[in-house]
């Protein structure tokens, strides 16, 4: 049976300088190359990384006119990477997400096997205009249709993904990597000490409850310190910069994609705030959990599917606010070790590639018969 063709579409690329879709797709296409299998990952043409192979694996560069079109290059990007996906005849195809591969269908290899990672309901990102989440719908209800196999990245969109469509999926989450390297020193290049200021680590966006839980610390009387990861050079981030910028405890740091720095941040600091209300299994909450972060979640099915009674929770700015102002008489609490124990038992990449395998292997097979 191996190797199989395994072609991944739909991150912006590798070595990962983006987001969650780019980690995983980095650390499986790695990890399945090692099992044997040839895989072939995606890039923009204006990817950073401009080598042909990565760790074994396959880089292949398409033009995107995402730069020239906006959002609509994205479609015609896809439609670039199916295509030469069929000139070469892939085994599999791993779509990661829906959003603008969708409406390809017609296109797709008929020799290939079509699995779809659903990703998180992205019609309900607030940041997306009516009609766009009525296409995003639309985009969704196709992705089920025309995939052969769908993957879950979270026991919450499986079950939805069953009660919508009645269509099967395999729950397989993301993973992270725990005992990472950190250097206390690296926190004096941003003016922070251990355990004396608050961090989120996230995309810039109203989903993501940045507002919430900034002008919950705002309204705080505590010294501590608010660091905030992301690129904040949207409309939304550049509105959020401008609110907050008179406080400053409040740090816009941008985007940072040093892991050694990351890992650093999110290990040292007194509370790791997690916003994400849309999505399922988020690669930045368990990298948080990874690196020994105490935990503030915003309080939703996706997020408690993860960290269960090992966070705090919120749903509102006086949440925050109570929560950082009460941050010191805190009492201590098991929910650090036990969020550790769950890196180590089920949101791993070991595990995960190894998922992966059995079922793209799976799938290819019944796809025989």
């Amino acid at each position: 049976m191996l190797p199989l063709k395994i072609g991944i579409i739909g991150s912006r690329g590798i070595p990962n300088c983006y987001g969650g879709f780019e980690q995983l797709a980095q650390f499986l296409a790695e990890g399945l190359v090692r099992i044997g299998h040839q895989v072939s990952v995606y890039n923009p043409h204006n990817h950073p990384y401009r080598k042909n192979e990565w760790m074994g694996v396959k880089i292949v560069h398409c033009y995107d006119a995402a730069e020239l079109l906006g959002a609509a290059g994205h479609f015609f990007y896809d439609l670039n990477c199916i295509r030469h996906a069929g000139r070469n005849k892939i085994d599999v195809i791993l779509f990661l997400g829906y959003t603008s591969s969708s409406v390809w269908r017609r296109f797709f290899p008929r020799s290939a096997v079509i699995i779809s990672n659903m990703d998180g309901m992205e019609w309900k990102r607030v940041k997306y205009s009516k009609p766009v989440r009525r296409f995003l719908q639309f985009a969704e209800k196709l992705a089920v249709r025309h995939s052969d196999f769908l993957v879950a990245d979270s026991e919450v969109i499986q079950q939805y993904l069953k009660e919508r469509y009645q269509a099967e999926s395999r729950f397989i989450p993301y993973g992270a990597v725990s005992g990472a390297a950190v250097k206390e020193e690296l926190l004096e290049g941003f003016g922070l000490k251990s355990k004396q200021y608050f961090m989120l680590m996230a995309r810039i966006e109203p989903e993501n409850n940045i507002e919430m839980i900034l002008e919950g610390f705002h309204r705080s009387n505590l010294a501590h310190k608010f660091i905030v990861i992301g690129n904040f050079k949207n409309s939304f981030g550049r509105r959020m910069w401008k609110k907050f910028e008179g406080d400053k405890r409040i740090s816009f740091a941008g985007a940072i994609y040093d892991k050694g720095i990351t890992h650093t941040l999110r290990a040292f600091c007194s509370m790791y705030f997690h916003g994400h209300s849309v999505g399922g299994t988020n690669p930045s909450l368990l990298e948080a959990m990874a690196d020994g972060a105490l935990i503030a979640a915003h309080d939703n099915a996706f997020n408690r599917e993860v960290l269960d009674r090992d966070a705090y929770y919120f749903t509102s700015f006086t949440d925050v606010q109570g929560l950082v102002e009460s941050i010191t008489v805190f009492p201590p609490s098991s929910m650090v070790e036990n969020n550790l124990f769950k890196i180590t038992c089920k949101y791993n990449w070991p595990a995960v590639i190894g998922q992966y395998d059995e079922f793209i292997t799976g799938c290819y097979k019944l796809s025989q018969r």
